[in-house]
């Protein structure tokens, strides 16, 4: 076994000795290489693969079936970090259909699940856990909720909502859940939450005070250009680079210039 391997326990060591946990989502086996050769600490098969990579408007669309395919391709490199599988919208709206569904991710290869929501999901928690099956929370604003809250809105600006995401990270803390993701909060309510809980908390779109960060890969590299969220630093600008490549290609293609000597066989 590697003695390297993230697992649960070292992030919560992590959290205690006050060291920063990086996380991103990958949804292939050579993203997820390149991001275990860095040192990610949390690779996260994201149902933001509905939107990145299938062309989704969200993350409503997105299936078990596709879920577990890119699950298996990301868990074939084999990554050093902790993997991280999402469970998709309506595949966990029982407690029946929550141990099926995850039951199938972790034959894909993944080392836990991640679902959204708080108090409204902590039977289906406890028993993902009591069955052996590690949870990620979610809270604070919910992706697969956008139906009944009307759109992507930031939580914990009024008093109400600031105590909506508490009580929800202390249900889920309650559930037995090893971390939490806080998404599109205030910064001040992910710090409370944070410094409320006793497990990990990554944020996304919360604020520098969480134990550390998740990002979608695809956003931070430039791929998806749809749009940009506020959170979202770009470290590079990868569609551009994609879209000279292609039109050099096509443009050597054009004039004959390729292939060339060097590409040709004698």
């Amino acid at each position: 076994m590697n003695e390297d391997k993230i697992n649960i326990r070292k992030l919560r060591e992590m959290k205690q000795l006050g060291q920063k946990i990086s996380a991103l989502t990958a949804y292939d086996f050579f993203t997820a290489k390149v991001m275990d050769e860095v040192g990610i600490h949390l690779i996260l098969v994201g149902d933001s693969l509905g939107m990145a990579v299938l062309g989704y408007e969200n993350t409503l669309p997105v299936t078990m079936d596709e879920m577990v395919h890119h699950t298996k391709a990301v868990a074939r490199a084999k990554p050093r970090a902790l993997l991280v599988a999402d469970m998709p919208s309506m595949t966990y709206s029982t407690v029946r259909m929550a141990l099926e569904n995850a039951g199938r991710f972790i034959q894909a290869g993944a080392e836990a699940v991640k679902l959204e929501g708080g108090e409204s999901i902590s039977d289906q928690v406890r028993a993902l856990v009591g069955a052996g099956i590690p949870v990620l929370g979610h809270i604070g604003l919910l992706p697969q909720s956008i139906l009944e809250t009307g759109g992507y809105k930031i939580q914990g600006r009024t008093p109400q909502s600031a105590e909506r995401v508490l009580r929800d990270a202390k249900a889920l803390e309650q559930a037995g859940v090893f971390a939490m993701v806080i998404e599109g909060t205030t910064t001040a309510v992910a710090e409370q939450v944070t410094k409320s809980v006793s497990v990990p908390t990554l944020g996304i779109g919360a604020g520098l005070h969480c134990d550390g960060q998740i990002l979608v890969s695809n956003d931070m590299l430039g791929l998806f250009t749809r749009f940009t969220p506020k959170h979202v630093k770009r470290y590079a600008n990868l569609s551009e680079e994609m879209r000279k490549a292609f039109a050099a290609y096509k443009g050597e293609v054009e004039s004959g210039d390729f292939p060339g000597e060097g590409q040709s066989f004698r």
